[in-house]
This record gives C-alpha cells, structure tokens and sequence, in this order.
C-alpha cells in the first residue's frame, strides 16, 4: 500500500535551535521522514493514524460496504475518513469531545461517549445499532509505564462497555491497547461476548511504540 523509502533517499536532519529542545528535533525529524506521514498528506488523510486501520481491514477484512460504524475519539478524522471511503456515506459517525472540521459523509458528534445519553444519541443518528465500533484513543502519556497502560486500558474498558450497549449481532469491536496485551478481566468479557479475538499490530505502528489494537468480531 505504501512503498517503503528508496534506500538512497536523502533523510531530512533538523538541528536544535534556540528554542527547539533536542527531543523536540528528533520528533520532527522523524515526522519529516516518516513515508506513512508523507502518504497522508498524498491522499488527503487526516493523521498517518489512518493507514493503521487501512492495513488492520486489509489483513482481517472486517469492514464490509454498507455496514454501519462509530469511531469514538474520532479526533482528527483520519479512522473516520477511511470508514466512509469503505462502508460508504451515510453509515459512519465519529464522536469526540473536541471540536472536528466536517468529513464529508460522515456524521460527526461533539460528545463524552462516557455519557450516559451518549449511545442513544448515535442510534438515532444511524437508525439503530451498529455493525462496527472502532476506538484509537489514548490517554497523554505520562512517561510511567505502569500508569500509561492503566490509563489506556481504563479508555479500552469503557469502549468496549459502549460497544456491548451499541453493537448488532454479529458485530466487531476494535480498540487501541498497549504491549503486555489486553488485562484478564477484559480479556475474558472479550471472548464472551465475540467469537473470535485477537491482538493485531498493524506496519503502521511505530515498531519503538508501545500500541497494538485488540480486534474481537462475531459480537453476540
């Protein structure tokens, strides 16, 4: 999907500045190379983010036309964006608390999916339940391992908590975790609740980068 760099391709170097603290650089070093990045503003997507569920459905095929699909923290758009172009317009909300320029065929909600008037408000937008729930949120990082992935799984939970409320038969359920893999408890409501579940770290994912997607389908 994306060719990977040639080999001799010149990489950008950013020095430090007077204001520009050297992780600072190295960040937007790594921006300024980054093939997925340059993809992005290629084929107009949001965030680099969008080749991550781009390759996840290009691997386990869980996105079918026509189905139905909410993306909660949809900010900025870019798993939004890549919902529309494959369920089509119409079947897609994203909901985030922050505010989002408009995707075109796409509903999208300024809400707290943590409210509890939060999943009716995305059934009357979609005529009922959905087909598919899909989160890429991720609390900021603290830089303390322990209490990154606490955080992360705590968003996980409640997605999920949302997914069951929302979800039709038969439906999938894919969410953002970090390395170590989803926690007993939820694992096991996982595989309860869906036919099959499984942990996916799709190429776009920083290989430096803790994340990793758990991907539950045959929801019931």
């Amino acid at each position: 999907m994306i060719d990977k760099p040639p080999s001799r391709a010149l990489r950008v170097r950013v020095k430090t500045a007077k204001r520009r603290s050297k992780s600072s650089a190295a960040w937007l070093e790594r921006q300024l190379n980054d093939p997925y990045v340059r993809a992005a503003k290629t084929e107009g997507y949001r965030s680099r983010a969008a080749y991550k569920l781009v390759e996840m459905d290009e691997k386990h095929r869980f996105l079918k036309r026509g189905q139905t699909a909410v993306d909660l923290g949809a900010a900025p758009g870019g798993w939004t964006q890549v919902l529309v172009e494959r369920l089509g317009e119409g079947k897609v909300v994203g909901a985030d608390i922050q505010d989002m320029d408009p995707i075109p065929g796409a509903k999208l909600l300024k809400l707290d999916f943590m409210e509890d008037s939060a999943p009716d408000m995305i059934k009357r937008e979609l005529n009922g339940l959905v087909d598919t729930v899909v989160s890429d949120m991720a609390s900021p990082a603290t830089g303390h391992r322990e209490t990154d992935h606490m955080r992360v799984m705590a968003l996980c939970e409640t997605a999920l908590d949302f997914a069951i409320e929302i979800l039709k038969p038969g439906g999938t359920f894919c969410c953002k975790v970090l390395r170590g893999g989803t926690e007993r408890q939820l694992l096991e409501t996982l595989k309860k609740r869906f036919q099959k579940v499984i942990h996916v770290k799709p190429p776009a994912s920083r290989a430096d980068s803790a994340e990793m997607y758990v991907l539950a389908t045959g929801f019931r």
